[in-house]
């Protein structure tokens, strides 16, 4: 390289102007990162404002907390009206409130940094034309192809933010009964009674009955017999109650004393009469298994009967060569207590006398 290229190159080097080009490219670029990262943080100290409301469940607002009225725990109202504890409660809405914000800080992070990157090559002086054109392409593909993962995981969301089920609920979702093992946002596994365990798709799910959530109701459909009036099943029920109430676990899962809605139906034989007791979330079961076996020392104590159906017994008539058959009679046999049409002929001829004999005496 000669001197003169070396003196040139260095001219121009010292003619070249920093200061434009720090102020230029570079420095945009920095702005945008440092814009990103502080917009991220923005947006996750809302989320995270927004996901600690949630875990609490607080009612009420600085207005009235100002004008001296109380600011009341809407965990502490849920658990007075549906009687579960509040640590259950708590836990619930913490959870929910977890999945919802890592949800959403990572769909926020993704959005600002995809945006970040354009303005970084746009700052560059790139086309950002074909990619914004690929990316829509690729957009509608997604959309095609991947239109089911999407609805899957927006169901899961909102199955989560609304605390539809969790985990320990027994819930009803059309073919799938059984307990909730585990809630994602893109399925949800049950395990039903037989053991069976389901993996069900939340975009699949269209309606759901939640049997833990509140409280439960267990219902009774009694067939009890004429003889017994509904005092005295009123009395008897009554007993039974108090009968329920000395053992401490099922009186900690009867929410309230049983109810006689009154007769649901009438046969020819009893009257069933329905019963219906207000339990906590997944004892109706064990409450109906005990209601029934103290009422039944019950009705035995009172001397009352559970309805039973009348039963007509139909015999089958004898097949056509048996009923043709000569009856053949045997020693061993039992004698028919009615003589056979055979024998009745026979005795009445021997018993009628002849024309002859009966000429000669009249002669």
């Amino acid at each position: 390289m000669t001197t003169d290229a070396i003196d040139s190159t260095v001219q121009k080097a010292s003619d070249f102007d920093w200061g434009t080009f720090l102020l230029g490219a570079p420095l945009k670029i920095t702005v945008i990162i440092i814009g990103a990262i502080v917009v991220n943080l923005i947006i996750r100290l809302f989320i995270r404002r927004f996901t600690t409301a949630v875990a609490k469940g607080t009612v009420g607002s600085e207005k009235a907390e100002s004008a001296g009225r109380m600011k009341f725990s809407a965990t502490a109202l849920e658990a007075q009206r549906t009687g579960i504890d509040e640590q259950t409660i708590k836990q619930r809405r913490a959870q929910r409130a977890k999945t919802v914000g890592r949800m959403l800080s990572s769909v926020t992070t993704i959005l600002v940094s995809v945006i970040a990157i354009l303005m970084i090559l746009d700052a560059l002086s790139f086309n950002i034309a074909p990619i914004l054109a690929s990316a829509g392409i690729g957009g509608v593909a997604i959309a095609f192809g991947a239109r089911e993962l999407v609805r899957d995981y927006l169901s899961g969301f909102f199955i989560v933010i609304e605390d539809q089920y969790g985990i320990g609920d027994t819930v009803d979702l059309g073919e799938a009964v059984g307990e909730v093992e585990d809630v994602g946002l893109r399925g949800t596994q049950i395990r039903d009674l037989t053991g069976t365990l389901w993996h069900v798709r939340n975009g699949e799910i269209l309606r759901v009955g939640n049997l833990s959530q509140g409280w439960a109701r267990a219902v009774l459909d009694i067939p009890i017999d004429y003889r017994t009036s509904m005092d005295e099943y009123r009395t008897m029920t009554d007993e039974v109650t108090r009968s329920l109430r000395k053992d401490p676990e099922l009186s900690n899962a009867m929410l309230e004393d049983p109810e006689i809605a009154g007769v649901q139906s009438l046969s020819g034989s009893h009257r069933v009469i329905r019963t219906m007791i207000r339990t906590k979330p997944n004892l109706q079961w064990m409450v109906e298994r005990a209601f029934r076996a103290e009422l039944m020392t019950q009705l035995a104590k009172h001397g009352g009967q559970i309805g039973m159906a009348q039963e007509t017994v139909l015999r089958t008539l004898p097949s056509e060569e048996r009923a043709m058959a000569p009856a053949v009679a045997t020693d061993t046999d039992n004698p028919s207590p009615l003589p056979g049409d055979q024998e009745i002929r026979s005795t009445v001829q021997e018993d009628s006398p002849s024309e002859g004999s009966s000429d000669g005496a009249d002669s």
